[in-house]
């Protein structure tokens, strides 16, 4: 080098490397989580938010990948974390509606490097499968037109499963108490250990009377609702417990305490 060079160059620091603080990091999350989940004046704040924003038939508003998805934004990412942590083979969904769920559990999957999605629905419209069949996610997605808790429909599923696979479940069809639980008997077996079983609009349970909404299809009071079925199905099994920081952090959601981690084989 120059003298000139070595006259103006300037002196080379190295850069003092910040500590690794990443078991910190995810040790306050969960605090933070458990502690929020405690928190009921502030769920009962962002529920009466839910019911506000139903006005304007919010959960309708989404879509994943250009399909609508009808789902709330926290449970979407809070799925999104179950499904990176578990990895699961095979995601099974009851209710498919107009299919942006199950092009989202692919696409999870497709990130994975492996994995299939079995939609089922007792009528899967003509458009709806349509939109699901041309979609780029299509390949790992299996649809199964028939009810949830049929016979039939079940072996059906069952058939769709390769041996050995790791299984997850959406409940997300029909939201009366009785169907929900039968679900529960009939499906969660197919779940295996350490992956989830997600029972979807539990926030139904947590509304007061005059918050039950109206403008649906279907009405559903409290007691006649997903959350009574799932409280119901945790006094008859013990393979499954409510994941405590994944519930904690469900508000502003439309599944709080919906989310079940399988414990035993």
């Amino acid at each position: 080098m120059a003298d000139a060079d070595r006259q103006f160059s300037k002196p080379q620091f190295s850069k003092p490397q910040a500590p690794d603080d990443r078991a910190e990091f995810e040790a306050e999350r969960r605090r933070s989580s458990l502690a929020l989940g405690a928190d009921t004046a502030l769920f009962e704040e962002a529920r009466d938010c839910v019911v506000s924003a139903d006005r304007h038939r919010y959960t309708y508003l989404w879509s994943w990948m250009g399909v609508p998805i009808i789902q709330m934004p926290p449970d979407i990412v809070a799925t999104q974390e179950v499904i990176w942590a578990t990895k699961p083979d095979v995601i099974i969904e009851t209710g498919v509606a107009r299919g942006g769920s199950v092009v989202f559990y692919a696409s999870m999957l497709a990130l994975i490097g492996r994995g299939k999605v079995i939609g089922v629905d007792i009528d899967i419209r003509a458009h709806n499968r349509d939109t699901i069949e041309k979609h780029p996610m299509a390949e790992r997605i299996t649809l199964i037109e028939g009810s949830s808790i049929d016979a039939d429909t079940i072996e059906r599923v069952k058939a769709a499963i390769p041996a050995g696979a790791a299984v997850m479940l959406v409940l997300d069809s029909d939201h009366s108490r009785d169907h929900v639980l039968a679900e529960l008997r009939a499906l969660s077996p197919l779940v295996t250990a350490g992956q989830f079983l997600i029972v979807a609009d539990t926030i139904l349970g947590r509304f007061r009377p005059d918050q039950t909404p109206r403008a649906r299809s279907r009405f559903w009071p409290p007691g006649d609702e997903p959350l009574a079925a799932v409280e119901a199905f945790l006094l008859e099994s013990d393979r499954f417990h409510p994941d405590e920081e994944i519930n904690g952090k469900m508000i502003l959601s439309s599944s709080p305490g919906g989310y079940l981690r399988c414990v035993k084989v």
